[in-house]
């Protein structure tokens, strides 16, 4: 796989340090791999596009689903993951998740982390949607997004890591071989740096999170504007399965015009019992599925959205008073306090709730050691598609891939560096072009980037609406392409004009693949498609960019997750 040649259009770096890994992102992913690289001795920069807590690792309060309960096993999670998956998940990358995931928690415990413990001193563990156990653990009750940061930034901080703070990450460098040589990246004003500048080194690792914000209403931080997967595509990288957005069911419906990152109401709380219902107070995912309000979460998040069309209702009820103030207090605080900051009392009231934005299940397309289709490039985390999560992530296993793939990495990483002699090769990066690449959009096109997505491209989609979504994205782009091309002027560059300019191509590729895919499958709801066609649609949509900046998708022949081309070494 070559290089597109495209970039952001950004100042030439002006400073660069050398390294033998560069991680890009500080959540459980990024974070873990940075602990392991400096473990093995490698210098390891960790560049972050904010605060190294700020990622979407700290709002997770769920927990981490893994085998460590009596009676359990990693088969029975390899079971559950497979039927959340919808006949897409790559059942080699899963078994590698649930049989490695037990002591990757335990290694994450010893590093730091306080998980919730019953008065006897084991873990206290529960269930979410699609698990037929109790396998997941949690932290503060349901803060272990919180807890898990925490650990991790607090053991980075203690080994003295280097990192780079407030600082987006703009392009790949590669050597005159098409090999990685490191990243580009603009540090916002507060970093050790100033302006643009590089850090070269051969191999990096994308754990940049997702892309929520491409949608209107997200639980995702402001971050996540999918600088990773534009990265990645602009590098020559695959992606893979992009169309699969799972929407949360259950977050705190807080107007028909709020936009930006809403509060999540984990699955936890249905977990320990919470009822969902109408404004009548019936329960209307009984008999819907036989786990009910705990089905996998894109059969809630459409009973929901059926219910609301039905009603004519712009949101549903969690009903959770039977918990009574001291449970809520006690295994739900953060959730408490989030509903009451907004006038609701979940004590004594039911939650007004709707599905938004949640978790991308595809990405930056790798094998089962974390490899992209560019030779030392990496990806870990909700930016990566390893095959785990197929149609449809299962509950709680993300924090969970993001430890094991994390360490799978660093396992590849350390076996290349060390074929090649430690510290040996110094990338030499080809020179930064002068001519701009890539017209940026105005920072206004974000907001229409996000209503375009969510009127075309959400929890409901049809070849109508796609298309009308494809339409609107390909004038964003058109428009931005012929100013370039008529009097060479670009918006400035910055970080608002280089998240709306990731955003418009995330969101072109996400709706091309899900005009591609003609079928419903797990959180790929078409409303003119309702069936899963398994002999047309059992497979995966690739897509890559082109030079031209145009898309190539392409579907792969069979439901076998393809491999990734081999590095050089290997070859």
């Amino acid at each position: 796989m070559t290089s597109t040649g495209i970039r952001l259009h950004a100042p030439a770096p002006g400073w660069s340090i050398d390294a033998d890994v560069v991680v890009v992102g500080s959540g459980v992913a990024g974070l873990t791999a940075a602990l392991r690289c400096e473990a093995e001795g490698l210098r390891t920069v960790v560049v972050t596009k904010a605060r190294l807590d700020d990622g979407s690792t700290r709002w997770a309060q769920g927990g981490i689903a893994a085998a460590l309960g009596e009676g359990d096993t990693p088969e029975q999670h390899l079971d559950d993951t497979l039927v959340a998956g919808v006949g897409l998940c790559d059942e080699e990358a899963v078994r590698i998740l649930v049989t490695e995931g037990p002591d990757a928690v335990r290694r994450l415990i010893a590093t730091g982390a306080h998980f919730d413990e019953s008065e006897a001193g084991d873990l206290e563990l529960t269930r979410e949607g699609g698990h037929h156990r109790r396998r997941i653990a949690h932290a503060g009750g349901d803060a272990t997004g919180a807890e898990i940061s925490r650990a991790l930034v607090e053991a980075v901080r203690a080994r003295g890591l280097r990192t780079i703070e407030n600082a987006l990450v703009l392009d790949l460098l590669t050597d005159a071989d098409g090999r990685t040589a490191g990243v580009t990246l603009h540090v916002m004003g507060e970093g050790q740096h100033d302006g643009v500048g590089a850090v070269h080194a051969p191999a990096v690792v994308l754990a940049t999170g997702g892309m929520g914000q491409v949608f209107s209403a997200t639980t995702n931080p402001s971050v996540s504007t999918g600088d990773g997967v534009a990265l990645a595509l602009r590098a020559g990288a695959e992606v893979s399965d992009l169309e699969f957005v799972q929407f949360h069911p259950t977050v705190l419906f807080l107007g028909p015009d709020a936009e930006g990152q809403q509060p999540l109401v984990s699955e936890a709380v249905r977990g320990e019992g919470a009822h969902l219902v109408d404004a009548d107070g019936m329960r209307f995912m009984v008999g819907q599925h036989e786990l009910a309000e705990l089905a996998p979460r894109d059969i809630v998040a459409k009973g929901i959205t059926r219910r609301m069309q039905e009603q004519d209702a712009e949101h549903m009820f969690l009903d959770a008073r039977h918990f009574g103030a001291e449970m809520w207090e006690h295994r739900f605080p953060t959730i408490l306090a989030a509903c009451r900051a907004h006038g609701i009392d979940p004590v004594t009231e039911p939650i007004p709730i709707a599905p938004a934005a949640h978790y991308a299940s595809g990405g930056v397309r790798t094998d089962p050691r974390g490899r992209t289709t560019v030779p030392g490039l990496y990806a870990c985390g909700e930016v990566a598609c390893t095959g785990v999560h197929g149609a449809n992530r299962l509950a709680s296993n993300s924090l969970l891939e993001g430890l094991v793939y994390a360490e799978r990495i660093v396992a590849d990483i350390v076996a290349v560096q060390k074929a090649n002699g430690l510290h040996a090769r110094v990338p030499v990066p080809v020179e930064h072009p002068e001519t701009p690449a890539h017209p940026l959009l105005a920072p206004e096109a974000r907001f229409a980037i996000q209503r375009t997505m969510t009127r075309g491209a959400g929890v409901l989609r049809s070849a109508a609406s796609l298309a009308a979504a494809a339409d609107a994205l390909h004038r964003l782009h058109a428009d931005a392409r012929d100013a370039l091309d008529e009097n060479g002027k670009t918006a400035e560059p910055g970080v608002d004009t280089w998240e709306a300019t990731n955003l418009l191509c995330v969101a072109r590729v996400l709706v091309a693949a899900a005009l591609q895919r003609e079928e419903t499958r797990g959180c790929h709801w078409r409303e003119d498609r309702p069936e899963r066609d398994d002999t047309a649609w059992r497979r995966h949509i690739v897509v890559r960019l082109n030079p031209d900046r145009t898309l190539a998708v392409h579907t792969t022949d069979t439901a076998d997750f393809p491999p990734t081309r081999q590095h050089p070494q290997e070859q």
